[in-house]
């Protein structure tokens, strides 16, 4: 900033404010660093949808144009302008950038940064001049090789090619030079390019200084010194965004766009000199680069302590806006999504953001593999999110998926969606509640499906009954669960899982079995003893004392047996015949202490024998000891085990396995029928834990 204070002070301002207004700029603007070439050159329209081989194949046929038309011929500058032109409009496509310089294109770029030896005299007369396509093709070698520098990993390849000093040369050619637009437009390929190949790279940085490349970067700075507008340059400026001359527009709202971010002041200026509206023009103009200026700009426009974000809005930004998010230029929709999330901070502007059809759009930026066009998407998201008008909207559109469903490259894009989940997740009652309930019962089956699938996730806990048991939600959930397409499977099962999770504040149905309610426990000492024996088992040939007022106590079992009419009841020794020493034992100590340990070995048998004889408490300690081994390669034959013991706990735990981990279960042999056998239990099993709060009834 020293030496452009310098350049102000020594009264450049004055002068480039006179150019402005005799036309200069008209006669001399240079296209932008992202331009889109539209010299008639015979290139026809390139396309980057290709197999890799026919790619490799094109990029090696221009390389081999480079290498051998290096001179100053007609037919040779012809060439190799079109083999620069070539190799930038591939580069601008990223997912072919590294094919370009695997194929060899930097060192052939970086020699036509420089002007070819000059022709010898039985040559000069060949066509074209002495000079034909003077800059032209070190403009599109430099244009190229900015494009291939902003993958990180080719800078340093481009710069040993050579590549920095010659450009740094070519800074300098707008001291020389007639055709003052061809300059213009090599310089400003050149500082671009020098620019892409410096970012965040400091030994790059170094080496730009070190090779003189600062005081010529410095000369082509634009002041945004405030005496540009005490100058009256602005209003020379904003006659110029009105221009149907693509080059002049474009020049003058890239200028306006550098003063704009410069300063507040100078932005009420350009705001108060009437900027707004031919700004707004720019969006719908036939050059795509004053598209995306003109879109940044109004971003900038519309920041945090702007109060002219309705403004920008009611003046008719929002449609053409919308549209850029569509366009086929990468840089179009990133700047469009930049504008809209600015104007997003505003609540009838998100209202009129989705009315105006802009929530699909950004919803499908979330797919890209951009960045920062995701996260400038995401951050408009998390901005309509704000207005309650549009919760519907977003389920609708099935926007919730989305944004669960989305892989998110960035950390600051994972922790907006998130917050837009919670946003939305907050929004979930009243009004917005009954909209979506109404839509789940009469809407459309894809709406009713998203609409479900959204509240599984975002609705309160205790409004769960009502939505899902009250209102048929279960029903269509599980009609997903059981459906024979795979996505309708996870979905279903993932919401039904994350239901599951929720009802657990509410319910107690999962939790760790506490010690059975004390009846009568005579205590560890009388485990086997024969003192006061009454009665005798039979275990395994051996002797086994207990003592009937305990196993009265314990079970209805037990009290069939000796209370009843069975041939037990006044038996003094009762033979037990399916049922090992080491599990009678345990099941014994249970019943006089009230707990026992319940290891992995042993938990199958004694739950068949606490069934058998009707201990749920030992019962729910075994479930929950075998629940605790539930696999992939298990859970049918644990699922089995819940059925044929009617163990409710275990059942309930295999469903919940299940829901958890379909993924994988997915890829399992027979796993569509496992499915289909549990779908009953799942409802029964919902019905029980989505009861409604007891502390929420009384309330």
């Amino acid at each position: 900033m020293d030496v452009v204070n310098a350049i102000v002070e020594g009264g450049a301002v004055p002068a480039l404010v006179k150019h402005l207004s005799n036309g200069a700029v008209a006669a001399d603007a240079s296209p932008s660093s992202m331009e889109v070439e539209t010299e008639e050159i015979g290139v026809e329209e390139i396309c980057c949808h290709r197999s890799h081989q026919s790619l490799a194949r094109e990029v090696r046929a221009q390389v081999e144009v480079l290498e051998r038309a290096f001179s100053w011929r007609l037919v040779d500058r012809t060439a190799a302008k079109r083999a620069t032109h070539v190799l930038a409009e591939l580069a601008k496509n990223e997912d072919v950038v590294n094919a370009i310089v695997e194929g060899g294109a930097v060192p052939a770029l970086v020699k036509h940064l420089q002007e070819p030896p000059p022709l010898l005299v039985r040559d000069v007369g060949s066509g074209g001049g002495d000079r034909p396509f003077e800059h032209e093709v070190e403009k599109g070698s430099a244009f190229a090789l900015g494009l291939l520098a902003v993958k990180p990993e080719h800078q340093q390849l481009i710069v040993d090619a050579g590549a920095l000093p010659l450009l740094v040369n070519l800074l300098k050619r707008h001291k020389k030079g007639s055709n003052c637009r061809a300059v213009n437009g090599v310089v400003r390929r050149a500082a671009d390019a020098i620019t892409n190949l410096a970012h965040e790279n400091s030994n790059i940085k170094t080496y730009v200084r070190y090779e003189g490349g600062i005081p010529p970067l410095v000369q082509l700075l634009e002041s945004t010194d405030l005496k540009i507008v005490e100058c009256k340059a602005l209003p020379t400026l904003i006659l110029m965004l009105c221009s149907e001359d693509p080059a002049i527009h474009y020049e003058a709202v890239g200028v306006i766009g550098n003063l704009v971010h410069s300063s507040p002041n100078i932005k009420k200026e350009v705001l108060t000199e009437g900027a707004l509206q031919p700004v707004i023009g720019l969006l719908s103009s036939c050059c795509t680069e004053s598209q995306r200026e003109a879109a940044l700009l109004l971003g900038q426009f519309a920041s945090a302590d702007s109060e002219c974000k309705v403004h920008i809005v009611q003046r008719g930004a929002l449609r053409p806006l919308i549209e850029m998010l569509q366009s086929l230029d990468f840089q179009l929709k990133e700047m469009s999504a930049f504008a809209l999330g600015r104007l997003a901070q505003d609540s009838h502007n998100q209202a009129g953001i989705v009315f105006n059809g802009g929530l699909v759009p950004l919803l499908k930026l979330l797919d890209s593999k951009n960045g920062s066009l995701q996260h400038n998407a995401a951050f408009a998201l998390y901005g309509i999110a704000e207005n309650e008008d549009n919760v519907v909207d977003f389920v609708k559109v099935g926007g919730v998926q989305r944004l669960q469903d989305g892989e998110f490259i960035v950390q600051a894009t994972k922790d907006c969606i998130a917050k837009t989940l919670k946003r939305l997740e907050e929004k979930i009652n009243g009004r917005v509640l009954r909209h979506l309930l109404y839509l789940m019962r009469v809407g459309e089956k894809s709406f009713q499906r998203r609409v479900a699938l959204a509240l599984a996730h975002l609705c309160p806990p205790e409004e769960q009954r009502r939505i899902f048991i009250d209102n048929n939600g279960m029903d269509i959930l599980l009609e997903l669960v059981g459906s024979t397409n795979l996505k309708q499977q996870q979905d279903g099962s993932f919401a039904l899982y994350k239901m599951a999770n929720k009802a657990k504040m509410l319910s107690s149905v999962d939790a760790a079995p506490p010690s059975p309610t004390p009846q009568v426990y005579l205590g560890e000492q009388y485990v086997n003893n024969s003192t006061l024996s009454d009665v005798t088992f039979l275990v395994e040939g051996k002797c086994f004392f207990a003592h009937r007022i305990a196993l009265l106590a314990s079970s209805d079992a037990f009290r069939a047996m000796f209370d009843g009419g069975y041939r037990e009841k006044d038996a003094r020794d009762i033979e037990i015949p399916n049922i090992r020493w080491e599990i009678f034992e345990l099941m014994m100590r249970f019943i006089y202490t009230g707990s026992v340990e319940v290891t992995n070995m042993v938990a199958q048998d004694l739950l068949r024998a606490a069934d058998q004889y009707l201990l749920e408490g030992l019962k729910r300690l075994c479930e929950y000891s075998i629940a605790q081994d539930i696999s992939i390669d298990n859970i049918s034959s644990m699922y089995e085990l819940s059925e044929a013991f009617n163990a409710m706990s275990l059942r309930q735990n295999c469903i919940l396995f299940i829901l958890e981990q379909f993924d994988k279960l997915s890829i399992v042999p027979g796993y569509c029928h496992l499915i289909q056998r549990i779908i009953p239990d799942i409802r029964s099993y919902f019905d029980k834990a989505l009861k409604p709060n007891p502390s929420i009834t009384q309330s």
